[in-house]
């Protein structure tokens, strides 16, 4: 097994990223304490005219690339044309031990149905009660992967031209995944994954499945791969890739 040689140091991000969040007019919630530190949700925007996206990061804490994309979105500048929500580091432990699981060795991202875990057990009890919602993109990385490539979960109508946009923005800065199967799933075409809105075991659900039987009605699950290319291409994709999701869906960025 490769190993991921990039490792974010945990306390110095969380100052940074904390204060490029709080200068932006983000409204911070503590979801839970870790040994590590705490479980934020970061809100912004109250206007229920304008579309609820959601970002997350850091659900593995060997896949560092996600956390710091977050950081270089904020430094470039949000949308002000929807509301968001983004959760930065879901897995405070894991990111501290730079491993897939949190400190008592689970993958947070089989937890959302069961509930076992303190992280998602608090982070699934505060999206139970607020809307789903419409745009839901997590950030994630791919030890065994060669390449860029992402899930889509849609519950409308399809549209491929918004896939090919996708990996034309990853494809900038990263090679496609070139296998047609991967991580056990049949790509639709190189680099995309056009999953169903249910999980593969049936009580191991991750965040996107969750979010979709919420009601969450388009997601992406962005893959970069983390051992075979460098950190900042591999950060530099994800920017690309979650800047053009958003123009595609009307959210431009305000950098």
């Amino acid at each position: 097994m490769r190993r991921c040689a990039d490792k974010i140091e945990l306390l110095e991000f969380q100052l940074e990223i904390d204060e490029l969040l709080r200068e932006q007019g983000f409204l911070m919630e503590d979801l839970c304490a870790t040994s590590a530190g705490p479980v934020r949700a970061w809100t912004r925007g109250d206007d229920p005219t304008k579309p609820l996206v959601y970002l997350s990061a850091g659900m593995h804490g060997d896949e560092p690339a996600g956390p710091l994309a977050v950081k270089a979105l904020l430094g470039k500048g949000l949308s002000m044309e929807c509301r968001w929500v983004i959760c930065p580091i879901l897995n405070p432990t894991g990111v501290t031990a730079c491993t897939r699981d949190n400190a008592d060795g689970y993958d947070l991202n089989r937890d959302y149905l069961r509930r076992v875990t303190v992280e998602v057990c608090a982070h699934a009890a505060w999206w139970d009660y607020r809307q789903a919602p419409d745009l839901f993109m997590s950030l994630h990385e791919d030890w065994e992967s060669e390449g860029f490539y992402f899930y889509e979960i849609n519950l409308r109508e399809d549209c491929p031209e918004r896939a090919h946009a996708l990996l034309d923005a990853a494809a900038v800065h990263l090679a496609i995944e070139p296998r047609d199967l991967v991580d056990d799933h049949e790509v639709r075409e190189k680099g995309w994954i056009y999953h169903e809105a249910k999980a593969d075991f049936p009580d191991s659900w991750p965040e996107a499945i969750y979010m979709a039987q919420r009601g969450c009605p388009l997601s992406f699950t962005f893959e970069t791969p983390s051992c075979a290319a460098e950190l900042g291409d591999r950060v530099a994709a994800l920017v690309a890739v979650v800047e053009a999701a958003l123009r595609l869906a009307g959210c431009e960025s305000m950098g």
